[in-house]
Protein backbone atom coordinates (compact mmCIF):
# COMPACT_ATOMS: atom_id res chain seq x y z
CA UNK A 1 0.00 0.00 0.00
CA UNK A 2 1.59 3.38 -0.79
CA UNK A 3 2.08 5.83 1.24
CA UNK A 4 1.91 9.63 1.76
CA UNK A 5 3.98 11.82 1.42
CA UNK A 6 4.91 15.55 2.48
CA UNK A 7 7.40 17.35 1.72
CA UNK A 8 8.64 20.95 2.77
CA UNK A 9 10.49 23.58 1.17
CA UNK A 10 11.07 26.70 2.98
CA UNK A 11 10.72 30.07 0.94
CA UNK A 12 14.55 30.26 0.63
CA UNK A 13 15.28 26.76 -0.03
CA UNK A 14 12.63 26.53 -2.41
CA UNK A 15 14.61 29.75 -4.26
CA UNK A 16 10.70 31.14 -4.47
CA UNK A 17 9.77 33.77 -6.59
CA UNK A 18 6.68 35.95 -6.11
CA UNK A 19 5.48 37.79 -9.28
CA UNK A 20 2.61 39.53 -10.52
CA UNK A 21 0.77 39.97 -13.44
CA UNK A 22 -1.88 43.01 -14.66
CA UNK A 23 -3.26 45.45 -12.80
CA UNK A 24 -5.71 46.59 -10.20
CA UNK A 25 -8.61 43.89 -9.71
CA UNK A 26 -6.89 42.16 -13.01
CA UNK A 27 -3.59 41.54 -10.65
CA UNK A 28 -2.58 37.94 -10.49
CA UNK A 29 0.12 37.10 -8.02
CA UNK A 30 2.39 33.60 -8.44
CA UNK A 31 4.83 31.82 -7.02
CA UNK A 32 7.64 30.25 -9.18
CA UNK A 33 10.55 28.33 -7.63
CA UNK A 34 11.88 24.33 -6.37
CA UNK A 35 8.44 22.04 -5.64
CA UNK A 36 10.52 19.12 -4.92
CA UNK A 37 14.00 17.87 -4.40
CA UNK A 38 15.72 15.00 -6.35
CA UNK A 39 18.28 13.07 -5.43
CA UNK A 40 19.10 14.21 -1.87
CA UNK A 41 18.11 13.08 1.29
CA UNK A 42 15.83 15.34 2.99
CA UNK A 43 15.02 16.04 5.91
CA UNK A 44 12.45 13.36 6.50
CA UNK A 45 15.27 10.63 5.42
CA UNK A 46 13.56 10.04 1.79
CA UNK A 47 15.40 9.93 -0.88
CA UNK A 48 13.61 10.67 -4.27
CA UNK A 49 15.49 9.73 -7.41
CA UNK A 50 15.52 11.70 -10.53
CA UNK A 51 13.81 9.34 -12.70
CA UNK A 52 10.86 9.19 -10.14
CA UNK A 53 10.63 13.07 -9.65
CA UNK A 54 10.83 12.90 -13.31
CA UNK A 55 7.96 10.94 -14.17
CA UNK A 56 5.21 12.73 -10.96
CA UNK A 57 6.58 16.14 -12.54
CA UNK A 58 5.68 14.89 -16.35
CA UNK A 59 2.87 13.07 -15.12
CA UNK A 60 1.27 16.05 -13.34
CA UNK A 61 2.21 18.43 -15.48
CA UNK A 62 0.07 16.40 -18.27
CA UNK A 63 -2.92 16.74 -16.17
CA UNK A 64 -2.26 20.64 -16.34
CA UNK A 65 -1.67 20.51 -20.40
CA UNK A 66 -4.90 18.50 -20.62
CA UNK A 67 -6.96 21.35 -19.03
CA UNK A 68 -7.02 19.35 -15.35
CA UNK A 69 -7.52 21.98 -12.40
CA UNK A 70 -4.65 21.21 -10.08
CA UNK A 71 -5.44 23.18 -6.56
CA UNK A 72 -3.37 23.34 -4.05
CA UNK A 73 -4.50 24.53 0.09
CA UNK A 74 -2.58 26.38 2.30
CA UNK A 75 -1.09 24.41 5.91
CA UNK A 76 -0.73 20.66 6.22
CA UNK A 77 -3.82 18.96 5.00
CA UNK A 78 -3.51 15.11 6.83
CA UNK A 79 -4.45 13.28 3.59
CA UNK A 80 -4.86 13.46 -0.25
CA UNK A 81 -8.23 15.24 -0.50
CA UNK A 82 -8.34 18.57 -1.97
CA UNK A 83 -10.41 20.69 0.12
CA UNK A 84 -12.37 23.30 -1.54
CA UNK A 85 -12.80 25.67 1.40
CA UNK A 86 -9.20 25.82 2.08
CA UNK A 87 -8.30 26.39 -1.67
CA UNK A 88 -5.85 28.89 -2.10
CA UNK A 89 -3.96 28.53 -5.63
CA UNK A 90 -3.79 26.25 -8.83
CA UNK A 91 -0.53 25.10 -10.29
CA UNK A 92 -0.59 26.22 -13.71
CA UNK A 93 3.14 24.80 -14.72
CA UNK A 94 5.92 21.89 -13.63
CA UNK A 95 9.08 21.04 -15.24
CA UNK A 96 12.83 19.59 -14.39
CA UNK A 97 15.67 20.87 -14.17
CA UNK A 98 18.53 19.25 -13.06
CA UNK A 99 17.57 16.45 -9.78
CA UNK A 100 14.29 19.27 -9.64
CA UNK A 101 11.08 19.83 -9.99
CA UNK A 102 10.11 23.17 -10.48
CA UNK A 103 6.65 24.66 -10.65
CA UNK A 104 4.62 27.80 -11.23
CA UNK A 105 1.33 28.32 -9.00
CA UNK A 106 -1.32 30.83 -9.63
CA UNK A 107 -3.02 32.47 -6.64
CA UNK A 108 -6.66 32.32 -6.67
CA UNK A 109 -9.09 34.86 -5.67
CA UNK A 110 -10.66 32.78 -2.54
CA UNK A 111 -11.05 33.64 0.48
CA UNK A 112 -7.89 31.37 1.38
CA UNK A 113 -6.21 32.80 -1.79
CA UNK A 114 -6.82 36.45 -0.37
CA UNK A 115 -5.01 35.75 2.93
CA UNK A 116 -2.01 34.49 0.91
CA UNK A 117 -2.02 37.27 -1.57
CA UNK A 118 -1.76 39.88 0.98
CA UNK A 119 0.92 38.04 3.43
CA UNK A 120 3.17 38.01 -0.17
CA UNK A 121 2.69 41.69 -0.48
CA UNK A 122 3.39 42.49 3.01
CA UNK A 123 6.53 40.89 2.76
CA UNK A 124 5.59 37.34 4.66
CA UNK A 125 7.65 34.35 3.51
CA UNK A 126 5.71 31.51 2.84
CA UNK A 127 7.60 28.30 1.05
CA UNK A 128 5.85 25.44 -0.35
CA UNK A 129 4.83 21.40 0.55
CA UNK A 130 4.39 18.79 -2.25
CA UNK A 131 1.88 16.07 -1.35
CA UNK A 132 2.19 13.09 -2.74
CA UNK A 133 1.99 8.98 -2.42
CA UNK A 134 4.68 6.40 -3.24
CA UNK A 135 6.50 3.29 -1.21
CA UNK A 136 9.70 3.96 0.66
CA UNK A 137 12.00 1.18 1.20
CA UNK A 138 12.71 0.77 5.27
CA UNK A 139 16.66 0.22 4.81
CA UNK A 140 17.95 3.31 2.33
CA UNK A 141 15.09 5.61 2.35
CA UNK A 142 14.57 5.48 -1.25
CA UNK A 143 11.24 6.60 -2.89
CA UNK A 144 9.61 4.59 -5.63
CA UNK A 145 6.36 4.87 -7.65
CA UNK A 146 5.97 8.51 -6.85
CA UNK A 147 3.00 10.75 -7.86
CA UNK A 148 2.63 13.85 -6.84
CA UNK A 149 -0.70 15.05 -5.77
CA UNK A 150 -0.69 18.83 -5.47
CA UNK A 151 1.65 21.18 -4.07
CA UNK A 152 0.43 23.24 -1.04
CA UNK A 153 1.67 26.65 0.17
CA UNK A 154 3.04 26.37 3.94
CA UNK A 155 4.52 28.89 6.20
CA UNK A 156 8.25 28.85 7.35
CA UNK A 157 9.03 26.61 9.82
CA UNK A 158 11.03 29.04 11.76
CA UNK A 159 8.30 30.76 12.35
CA UNK A 160 5.38 28.28 14.06
CA UNK A 161 3.11 30.66 14.76
CA UNK A 162 2.81 32.07 11.20
CA UNK A 163 1.04 29.56 9.87
CA UNK A 164 -1.84 30.97 7.39
CA UNK A 165 -4.36 29.64 9.41
CA UNK A 166 -3.60 31.63 12.08
CA UNK A 167 -4.63 34.03 10.48
CA UNK A 168 -7.78 32.98 9.06
CA UNK A 169 -8.32 31.88 12.33
CA UNK A 170 -7.69 35.77 13.58
CA UNK A 171 -9.70 36.75 11.08
CA UNK A 172 -12.73 35.00 11.78
CA UNK A 173 -12.64 36.22 15.60
CA UNK A 174 -12.70 39.55 14.34
CA UNK A 175 -16.42 41.42 14.16
CA UNK A 176 -18.01 41.24 10.75
CA UNK A 177 -14.49 38.81 9.56
CA UNK A 178 -16.40 36.24 8.56
CA UNK A 179 -18.81 38.19 6.19
CA UNK A 180 -15.71 39.89 4.25
CA UNK A 181 -14.13 36.60 3.64
CA UNK A 182 -17.71 35.16 2.77
CA UNK A 183 -18.19 37.97 0.33
CA UNK A 184 -14.14 37.98 -0.83
CA UNK A 185 -14.93 36.11 -4.35
CA UNK A 186 -18.18 38.24 -5.26
CA UNK A 187 -16.24 41.86 -4.26
CA UNK A 188 -12.79 41.24 -5.99
CA UNK A 189 -13.59 44.06 -7.87
CA UNK A 190 -15.02 45.94 -4.78
CA UNK A 191 -12.14 48.00 -3.82
CA UNK A 192 -13.56 49.64 -0.69
CA UNK A 193 -13.78 45.48 0.91
CA UNK A 194 -10.45 44.45 -0.51
CA UNK A 195 -8.65 47.96 1.13
CA UNK A 196 -10.64 46.69 4.30
CA UNK A 197 -9.26 42.79 4.13
CA UNK A 198 -6.03 43.99 3.31
CA UNK A 199 -5.31 46.66 6.23
CA UNK A 200 -6.79 43.95 8.94
CA UNK A 201 -4.52 41.23 7.50
CA UNK A 202 -1.76 43.36 7.51
CA UNK A 203 -2.72 43.80 11.32
CA UNK A 204 -2.82 40.37 12.55
CA UNK A 205 0.37 39.88 10.41
CA UNK A 206 2.13 42.44 12.88
CA UNK A 207 0.25 41.03 15.70
CA UNK A 208 1.30 37.52 15.22
CA UNK A 209 4.87 38.60 14.51
CA UNK A 210 5.08 36.75 11.30
CA UNK A 211 8.55 36.38 10.39
CA UNK A 212 9.06 38.62 7.31
CA UNK A 213 11.78 38.73 4.74
CA UNK A 214 15.26 40.61 5.51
Amino acid sequence: MALYLRENLTFDRANIVVESEGEGSKKNLYMKGIFIQGGVRNANQRVYPIDEIEAAVNALNEQVKGGYSVLGEVDHPDDLKINLDRVSHMITQMWIDGANGFGKLKILPTPMGQLVSTMLESGVKLGVSSRGSGNVDDATGKVSDFEIVTVDIVAQPSAPNAYPKAIYEGLMNMRHGHKVLTNVKDAQNDKKVQRYLKEEVTRLIKDLKIKKGN
